[in-house]
């Protein structure tokens, strides 16, 4: 399909510079394919009304790293300030990362890492380049292993905000906690699986209350969230890969939701992608561990999601697209358009909606 087709107009207004407080306190728009009928508005603390007994959410556990490192590279008496995302450890002491300006850096450069308000008691954070991808990754070798380069890293960096909010405003301490879930744990992510910020251990319990389950997967997100659509057709755009795991007992519970006639609902556009990444064509998940590049968009049939919470996405991503593959691209125009129209919230920090299937929608609803 065209990119164009998933383009539309938002204005800058629109986007969210933080979170709603409390969390559940978002708005929540949902969707259920059909007429101007099909969209209701709510809060996300509505959703143990909006959803039924025997229901389970599956959210996404990876807990962001703070990945996002300042420094200065010095060479021959010049200074440079660099910008450098961690998005995927090699090993105990390397990290490839997405460095700003990319440029200035050259194989064999030395930067150190940190600013004013933030010392490493460890030392001086300092690492090497390496080697320079072609798709612009700066392979970095740290002076640090281990923990103690966990440790260093997690005294000096800062949380690795969208550039949609990062454009607008720096990062500051706020962020480490308003940029992770509550139930985050496994750590590995540079990006926040943001419809799963809107969850308070409050709502986590009055969904129990309610008779809805929940089970968690953990899939760690990588940088392809922010990354654009630079194609002008969806089949030359290819996904950055991201691990994700679910284990066997994880699985069985879950196909045992649905055998039983319960419905798996996906908190985010990562929760979903590891679930279809897991699922056979008969819709049965199987325990996984690795990495997936699946790359969703009109057409795909899902085989192991029922519904989706998720937030308000950017035109022409990808995310975009599956949230348009799942719902139907003409009733996600619609629930935008509507979403604009009442100022709802978007991006990361914004508001969510629950997602109805384009597929078989009077049978689940």
């Amino acid at each position: 399909m065209r990119v164009a087709e998933f383009d539309f107009e938002l204005p800058e207004e629109r986007i969210a510079l933080r979170p709603a407080n409390p969390r559940d306190a978002a708005r929540l728009l949902v969707v259920r394919p059909g007429g101007d009928a099909s969209l209701e508005d709510r809060y996300v603390r509505d959703l143990p009304e909006l959803l039924r007994s025997g229901d389970v959410m599956v959210f996404n556990d990876t807990r962001v790293i703070p990945a996002q490192l300042r420094g200065r590279r010095e060479r021959d008496g010049h200074v440079a300030n660099i910008v450098a995302t961690l998005i995927e450890r090699i090993d105990d002491s390397e990290w490839w990362a997405l460095c700003k300006p990319g440029k200035r850096l050259a194989i064999g450069d030395r930067i150190r890492f940190g600013h004013e308000n933030r010392v490493c008691l460890l030392g001086t954070l300092q690492a090497t380049v390496v080697t320079k991808a072609p798709d612009g990754r700066v392979r970095l070798a740290f002076e640090f292993h281990g923990a103690f380069l966990d440790e260093a890293i997690e005294a000096l960096g800062d949380a690795p905000l969208p550039p949609y909010i990062a454009q607008r405003r720096a990062a500051d301490d706020q962020d480490l906690s308003d940029y992770q879930t509550v139930y985050a744990r496994h750590e590995g992510a540079v990006a926040a699986p943001t419809a799963g910020l809107h969850f308070t251990p409050r709502l986590m319990e009055r969904l129990a209350d309610a008779g809805i389950g929940n089970e968690f997967v953990t899939l760690h997100v990588g940088p392809g969230t922010f990354l654009p659509v630079k194609v002008g057709d969806t089949a030359g755009h290819r996904m950055h890969p991201e691990r994700g795991t679910i284990d066997a007992a994880t699985a069985e519970r879950l196909n045992a939701v649905r055998k039983g006639g319960g419905r798996l609902v996906a908190v985010g556009t990562t929760a979903l992608r590891l679930l279809e990444s897991a699922a056979d064509e008969d819709g049965v998940i199987h325990p996984f561990d690795g990495a997936t590049n699946i790359f969703i968009t009109p057409g795909y049939n899902f085989r192991a999601t029922d519904l989706l919470v998720t937030n308000f996405h950017l035109p022409r991503s990808t995310l975009f697209m599956l949230v348009a593959a799942f719902s139907g691209l003409d009733t996600m125009k619609r629930a935008y358009a509507h979403a604009i129209e009442e100022e709802y919230r978007f991006y990361s920090y914004g508001d969510a909606c629950l997602l109805f299937p384009e597929a078989a929608h009077e049978a689940i609803a």
